[in-house]
């Protein structure tokens, strides 16, 4: 009788087990949606703090991993309408139809404008450092940290917090250094194909 029993119950524990999933797995499963994707659009408060000097702007990010990524300033007023076109590995600002080419991307110290872009590439591309569970504000996150150093480059690291619920980011750090440089307040994000397929 207890050999009969002991089977189903070996294949029970191994389902419960596996309901869950571990971190690692978690971690995987979220990069894969993010290596996957067509492309996103996210707004996000954008701060950078370098020499003492503290700038703040509202920016949206049409993130196209293959093809053109547009970030525009929404705010401050005074330089709204500004984009920044990045295409293929050259970056350009834009002002009402105007483009002035800005080089090469990643070159030197990472740009404000291309804050979103470089935490998105971070999270298809970069080396995972550090994984773990972490509360951002109130809402249970997953924080990854992430390097993406050239060889020959300064230390540049990529910290995002990503919300358990659905994968969407909360909040992005850019370390050159070790100092933090740059950060990402999320306010909204949406993938372009990925989460549209499951609510459809």
């Amino acid at each position: 009788m207890r050999k009969k029993l002991c089977a189903p119950m070996i294949a029970l524990c191994l389902l419960l087990t596996a309901c869950g999933g571990t971190g690692e797995e978690v971690t995987i499963g979220l990069r894969e949606r993010y290596s996957a994707m067509t492309g996103c659009s996210m707004e996000a408060v954008v701060t950078c703090e370098q020499e003492g000097l503290a700038w703040e702007a509202l920016l949206r990010c049409d993130y196209v991993p293959e093809g053109e990524t547009v970030v525009e300033v929404l705010e401050p007023e005074l330089i709204a309408g500004v984009k920044a076109v990045m295409k293929a590995g050259e970056w350009q600002l834009e002002y009402e139809g105007e483009r002035l080419n800005a080089g090469a991307v990643g070159a030197g110290v990472p740009s404000p404008a291309l804050c979103l872009p470089q935490l998105m590439s971070a999270l298809r591309d970069g080396w995972l450092l550090e994984e773990n569970e972490e509360k951002w504000g109130e809402v249970p996150c997953v924080r990854l940290s992430l390097d993406q150093s050239g060889p020959e480059e300064r230390r540049l690291l990529s910290t995002i917090w990503l919300r358990q619920a659905d994968g969407a980011p909360l909040r992005g750090e850019i370390a050159l250094d070790e100092e933090i440089i740059l950060t990402a307040e999320f306010t909204d994000f949406s993938f372009y194909d990925i989460i549209n397929s499951q609510n459809s």
